[in-house]
């Protein structure tokens, strides 16, 4: 009986796997037919790194009397060039898109790669979609601002003091997102916030954060996205890389 349920387990979970398979080749495919055609020079691109990555490992095994061994090899890397290529322009779109609507910047922050970035979005904000949303990583507290610079400034300074009295000497980070000088685009926010100096612990980050829960939230509520295209790009990427 019990041998009878394992294999009975067992076939669901193929199946649930081939499901899951079939879907992942599924939305790959759909997001290439839209990055096709808003793209015209992704076909290009992708054709062009892939024979680039075939010849350079085929010229490689030339020079070893190895050409036929290295050629599989060569179109492995250039089929991996060319999903990179891919997924870098589909990201580049997705975000090209979103830039300057309610609620980017808190999408790009739950793009962050990594267990160790705690947001919470619109932690304060205004009627008119301004807001600042913040982080908790190793860097310490950081503070994204999104909206109208005039609103946001004085909207991250009420707030930097409010952490501040909670948070002792952990350093804050102030970052407004925007394409204006002295602000960070959105496209170039996840590697802005990587590229902070690595501050405090993880188990630090864990007290920071049940500190940090009183204060609560204060302003108008965000939008869940910025844009229908760009809700699922981080699994877009994951599935990507995956493959």
């Amino acid at each position: 009986m019990a041998a009878t349920k394992d294999k009975a387990a067992a076939k669901a979970a193929r199946v649930a796997k081939r499901a899951e398979s079939r879907q992942r080749r599924k939305q790959i495919f759909e997001a290439f037919k839209v990055q096709r055609r808003e793209d015209k020079a992704l076909l290009p691109w992708m054709i062009g790194a892939f024979l680039l990555a075939v010849l350079v490992v085929f010229g490689l095994g030339l020079l070893f009397g190895l050409e036929w061994v290295f050629l599989p090899v060569g179109i492995a890397f250039g089929l991996l060039a060319a999903v990179s290529i891919f997924g870098r322009r589909v990201q580049r779109n997705v975000y090209a898109k979103a830039d300057g609507q309610p609620g980017a910047a808190a999408w790009a922050l739950e793009n962050l790669r990594g267990k160790r970035w705690k947001v919470t979005p619109a932690v304060a904000g205004t009627t008119h979609l301004d807001a600042v949303h913040r982080v908790l990583g190793l860097p310490g507290v950081v503070l994204v601002a999104e909206g109208a610079p005039h609103r946001v400034k004085p909207l991250l300074a009420q707030e930097k003091k409010r952490v501040s009295r909670l948070v002792g000497q952990t350093p804050i980070y102030d970052i407004v997102v925007g394409n204006e000088e002295g602000q960070v685009r959105l496209s170039k926010l996840g590697r802005h916030m990587t590229k902070l100096p690595r501050n405090v612990t993880p188990a630090q980050i864990d007290v920071l954060e049940q500190k940090l829960s009183i204060l609560g939230t204060r302003g108008a509520a965000m939008p869940k996205g910025p844009a229908p295209q760009g809700a699922k790009v981080r699994n877009l990427q994951r599935t990507v890389r995956r493959r």
